[in-house]
């Protein structure tokens, strides 16, 4: 057995699964403040990801202007999806607001490639090496960049939500609309400032993705990806979307080691998060850390 390998492989799942982790605390954050699944959050990270490329490339910013200017931007997007799209739909029916969703991530992928093209493109180099040695293990730089933001934003959200004005306001909403509002709080406000959080954190993700892989309309994939991770978590626990990142990361980089040493299958590190997902909702379906909700007829 390839030790070393299997070794290096697990440190990228720990590293993957951080970002993982970081993504699926947006589908929660939407989640708990709205009660919709948002299914064009692949989308995020595409938009975000194209948009740094943009200002890098054709603006020639340095990356530390271009990466704020960046999650500045899919801030103020994320309001101006929420108010202008979203707020309509308050009172719909879920699924009437998820096939919205839906029909955004189609929208958002058709514009992406006509605005882009469907051609994969690099990124600038922003680092002075592409990998660094971490006790013997080659790590690629943006990744030790991601694992590095990836948990200040988790230290955040756990801050955010326990002693800021706001997230306790995200907290009383998601718990009952109706009593958030009897004691003043703007839910309006809240949904806006969810969407905006997640629109922001995602491309945060996707400019990481693309500095590794290049962008391309196939990073809106990484949204479906992270789908399983929700599941395996708890759609309304933010600590099961980090130990669920991080459990999918490990089980993506074990199943490419086995597939690679022993199986030879050729597909196991994109279907296996998959076949997690069957097994937890035959098994778990309100994940590890989830809410269960039990309705009297």
């Amino acid at each position: 057995m390839n030790t070393t390998l299997l070794i290096q492989l697990l440190v990228n799942g720990l590293i993957i699964g951080t970002l993982y982790g970081v993504v699926a605390m947006c589908f929660v954050l939407i989640y708990k403040s709205t009660q919709i699944v948002n299914f064009a959050q692949g989308e995020f990270l595409l938009i975000g990801a194209w948009v740094c490329w943009w200002l890098l490339t054709y603006w020639q910013l340095p990356f530390w202007i271009g990466f704020p200017v960046t999650l500045a931007f899919m801030m103020v997007f994320g309001i101006l999806l929420q108010v202008i799209v979203l707020r309509p739909m308050i009172g719909e029916p879920i699924i009437s607001v998820i096939m919205v969703t839906i029909g955004l991530s189609i929208f958002f992928q058709a514009m992406m490639k006509w605005i882009f093209g469907v051609w994969a493109k690099p990124y600038p180099e922003v680092f002075g090496t592409k990998s660094v040695d971490i006790l013997g293990l080659n790590v690629q730089t943006p990744y030790v960049m991601s694992m590095v933001i990836s948990l200040v934003i988790m230290a955040g959200f756990a801050w955010f939500f326990k002693f800021s004005r706001l997230g306790l306001a995200m907290r009383a909403t998601a718990f009952n609309q109706q009593v958030a509002q009897s004691l003043g709080i703007s839910v309006k406000s809240v949904f806006a400032m969810a969407w905006a959080i997640s629109a922001m954190v995602s491309a945060l993700a996707g400019v990481v993705v693309g500095m590794v892989n290049g962008v391309s309309s196939a990073l809106s994939f990484f949204g479906i990806k992270v789908f399983p991770v929700v599941i395996l978590g708890g759609l309304d626990s933010i600590v099961g979307a980090i130990l669920g990142g991080l459990i999918i990361g490990v089980l993506e980089n074990v199943a490419e080691f086995v597939d690679s040493q022993y199986l030879n299958w050729g597909n196991l590190y994109t279907i296996v998060p998959f076949y997690a997902l069957i097994i937890i909702l035959m098994i778990k379906p309100y994940g590890l850390f989830g809410t269960k909700q039990i309705e009297r007829v």
